[in-house]
């Protein structure tokens, strides 16, 4: 029985079915924003919600009966339990103080496509695992922010005020400039008693250092995912990538070259050869 019901939770055909009434879950969570399907079709939605809740719930059991006499292992798995709390949260009350707690639970239940597909998993891991570098790009980015925010308080806040008047004021103007947020209509022409050469190297140098830090978290968050991906492959086939063989055998050509090279000039010091020696030309030959 208990063989049987590990085949099922372990199949393709149940797990496409799981991400097919996710992906249900999300289209019916949009649905009900809209008052007039919810007046016309409200009793139809609130079914296929309760169908959808039902089938997340006898997901966790199959998955817990799976485990056999050993159930609680099911929550050993981080992404069990995100499913897990998305359950107990759908199943509270309706009305009350749990209304507004219940439909963001509707919406929570599209993120179990994390949970679902392996490669959104790996992807989220590799994020969580890159926060700590992401955390030093973030400080330096938060240091230019400051600075450039100070300096346009100094340069600019008399002519502009609404922008550049204060602190805060600076911070969301900077954020819009760094995120090309219709930038260019943020200032444009309201800086007319400023140097033009003033404004140019103020906002472009913020943009290009800016649009730089950014562009380098997302490259080392890329190279995690490349790793991880490169890593779980590795334990899923036991062998390594042919990138990996690569590189290990240019790291074997690197360290041969060097010792050659080595011997090379302890040959040069040691002056002639021993009779019967050959020199390492020779031996490489």
């Amino acid at each position: 029985m208990i063989k049987s019901v590990n085949q099922l939770v372990a199949s393709k055909v149940f797990h496409h079915f799981i991400v097919a009434v996710i992906v249900l879950a999300g289209v019916v969570a949009g649905l009900e924003t809209s008052p007039a399907l919810m007046a016309e079709h409200g009793g139809l939605l609130d079914a296929l919600d309760r169908l959808i809740l039902g089938v997340f719930i006898v997901e966790a059991l199959l998955k817990m009966a799976a485990l056999g006499r050993r159930p609680w292992c099911y929550f050993a798995d981080g992404w069990n339990v995100f499913d897990f709390l998305i359950i107990v949260i759908c199943v509270l009350p309706v009305g009350g103080p749990f209304a507004a707690v219940l439909r963001l639970a509707r919406a929570l239940r599209l993120l179990r496509l994390v949970s679902a597909l392996p490669k959104l998993q790996l992807l989220v891991g590799a994020l969580l695992k890159s926060l700590s570098a992401m955390g030093y790009v973030s400080l330096l980015l938060a240091l230019l922010f400051y600075i450039y925010a100070v300096a346009g308080i100094h340069l600019f806040g008399a002519h502009e005020p609404k922008n550049l008047g204060s602190l805060p004021a600076a911070f969301l103007s900077l954020f819009r400039l760094v995120t090309l947020d219709n930038w260019a209509a943020l200032f444009n022409g309201q800086l007319p008693h400023v140097p033009s050469i003033k404004v140019a190297l103020y906002f472009v140098t913020f943009i290009i250092f800016g649009t730089m830090i950014i562009m380098n978290s997302m490259s080392e968050m890329h190279a995690e995912i490349a790793e991880r991906d490169r890593a779980q492959h590795e334990r899923e086939t036991g062998v390594a990538t042919l990138e990996d063989d690569l590189r290990s055998l240019e790291l074997e050509l690197k360290e041969t070259q060097t010792r050659m090279a080595s011997l090379r000039r302890k040959w040069a010091r040691v002056g002639a050869p021993i009779a019967g020696e050959r020199k390492p030309e020779e031996i490489s030959a």
